[in-house]
């Protein structure tokens, strides 16, 4: 068991919300009280925290779960942090978790608050930055691949943008499972496709996967638009495309015979364990590309918005908080 020594939780704390949705220049600095955990929540002081598309996405307004009467909101919705609050014998106070969290709160603070049954034990063979950058990431390939794709060992999956924040996730998850997986990535991350399994990788800057491929028993699509369009084409009959972007018409996977679904990861600390099982055997790696401090929070999201992500951005909230200067606004 991971533990760590605690000072007093303090009235308030540094975040990162927003009082109104719009574009980048919304986001600010705060000063909040301390939440105070309901029955059934912990509460944590958090250690780092991901960034991840819903991030903006719900900056921006056009993210239907978070409604006007919800702020000022704070962004962030994956953790990792040290207990410091519990009534759970199985996560003590002391204990290092990571997890997924629901809407209602927000991991880009000094504290936040999450269920027991949204956490996981940080496993030894992650940092706290890194464990950071696993949960939402994580969970939402391995539910969009095994629950809602139904992929099983020996079939043929097509995962695009298989370099990116979920999709590196997904790539080594359908490898692990004993998919043959095919991943379409951008020229500069070729070698690290074929680093984290891909049995076969199109860079789609100089090839154009439809006419190379068929009979794919799931398309893991994290991109939409004309890339979900040219899918339909490379599916066998009976398989499935599955996508977080955009929702693919019911129309055309019923004239080819297929299933077609978008989905939303939900937090499920059953399977933040198993997949941390697989971090921690080395069949699968997580991937920080960037760590920022927490007053550069801002430009992390306005650098995950507007640029090519390869992994994940992550925030260093523990030690870089500190030195953020105040008063506050």
């Amino acid at each position: 068991m991971q533990a760590l020594n605690q000072s007093p939780v303090p009235p308030r704390m540094h975040a990162v919300l927003i009082r109104r949705f719009g574009g980048p220049e919304v986001v600010e600095y705060a000063d909040l009280p301390v939440p105070e955990p309901g029955p059934g929540e912990l509460l944590l002081k958090v250690e780092a925290a991901s960034l991840n598309p819903v991030d903006w996405k719900i900056r921006s307004g056009k993210y239907p779960v978070v409604k006007e009467d919800q702020l000022p909101y704070v962004l962030g919705r994956d953790v990792s942090g040290v207990v410091v609050k519990s009534d759970d014998a199985g996560l003590p106070a002391g204990t290092l978790v990571h997890g997924l969290l629901d809407p209602a709160h927000g991991g880009l603070a000094q504290y936040t608050v999450a269920r027991a049954d949204q956490l996981a034990r940080v496993p030894g063979a992650l940092d706290r930055v890194a464990a950071a950058a696993v949960p939402l990431a994580a969970l939402t390939a391995w539910q969009g691949l095994f629950d809602h794709g139904g992929l099983a060992a020996g079939q043929r999956v097509l995962i695009h943008a298989g370099a990116g924040g979920v999709g590196h996730f997904a790539v080594q998850f359908a490898k692990a499972r004993g998919a043959y997986v095919i991943t379409t990535v951008s020229t500069d991350d070729v070698a690290l496709a074929r680093s984290l399994g891909a049995d076969e990788v199109i860079d789609h800057t100089q090839e154009r996967f439809e006419s190379r491929l068929r009979d794919i028993d799931l398309v893991y699509d994290l991109i939409g638009g004309q890339t979900q369009e040219h899918s339909w084409a490379v599916l066998k009959k009976g398989g499935a495309l599955v996508s977080t972007v955009a929702e693919p018409a019911p129309e055309k996977a019923a004239a080819i015979g297929v299933r077609a679904m978008r989905y939303t990861a939900q937090p499920d600390a059953d399977q933040l364990r198993e997949i941390d099982a697989l971090i921690q055997s080395g069949a699968v790696r997580p991937l920080v590309s960037r760590r920022y401090a927490y007053g550069d929070a801002k430009e992390a999201l306005r650098s995950l918005e507007e640029g090519h992500s390869t992994g994940k951005l992550v925030v260093d909230m523990a030690t870089s908080i500190a030195a953020f200067p105040e008063p506050l606004q």
